[in-house]
């Protein structure tokens, strides 16, 4: 247990059996009246985020949340099959858990996976992964001027937009948050 004095952004918290992340915080003292700390929260399993206003010193319990790193080893129906990398446990997470990351995972992808009594939460990938070019169209000669992109398939499967330049067989950094090109890879 904690009170609203000690609140973080980045800090789980469990309210009537749901987790929340609190994402941003904001103690007020009024002239007249007792403080009070104003929350913006974001449901851990939904996404849902709402804001939420407490007295000052009020008691919330403090989830505690276990980020362990894992690589993702295979799949495996519709579950996906992590490897913790301190003590080699196998952890098979499904499919509706992983969510969007499955479209940047590719075998040995390492992750952190965010679990909370022994339940995973949610799958953290990092901000780009290195995804090879498996079908795309050539660019036209002359197409360079305008900066334009042209729609091209990676490895995992899912389309992206990238410059006319890149061609097929080419690695690209691909941004896991939004599914963007960011360049080619080393």
């Amino acid at each position: 247990m904690a009170t609203t004095n000690d609140l973080k952004n980045g800090m789980t918290l469990d309210i009537e059996g749901q987790l929340w992340t609190v994402v941003e915080f904001q103690h007020v003292k009024p002239g007249k009246g007792p403080a009070f700390v104003r929350t913006k929260l974001k449901q851990v399993m939904t996404g849902k985020v709402v804001d939420k206003t407490y007295n000052a010193g009020v008691k919330v319990e403090i989830a505690i949340l276990e980020k362990r790193e894992m690589n993702f080893l295979y799949k495996e129906g519709d579950d996906f099959v992590f490897m913790d990398n301190v003590n080699f446990d196998q952890m098979n997470i499904s499919a509706a858990t992983v969510g969007v990351a499955a479209n940047y995972m590719l075998e040995n992808t390492e992750a952190i996976v965010a679990i909370h009594e022994g339940n995973p939460l949610y799958i953290d990938l990092p901000a780009s992964v290195p995804l090879k070019i498996t079908y795309t169209e050539p660019g036209l000669q002359g197409d360079r001027s305008s900066g334009g992109t042209k729609p091209a398939t990676v490895e995992t499967g899912i389309q992206i937009q990238v410059p006319l330049f890149i061609k097929q067989d080419e690695i690209v950094l691909v941004d896991t948050r939004d599914g963007s090109y960011q360049g080619r890879a080393n």
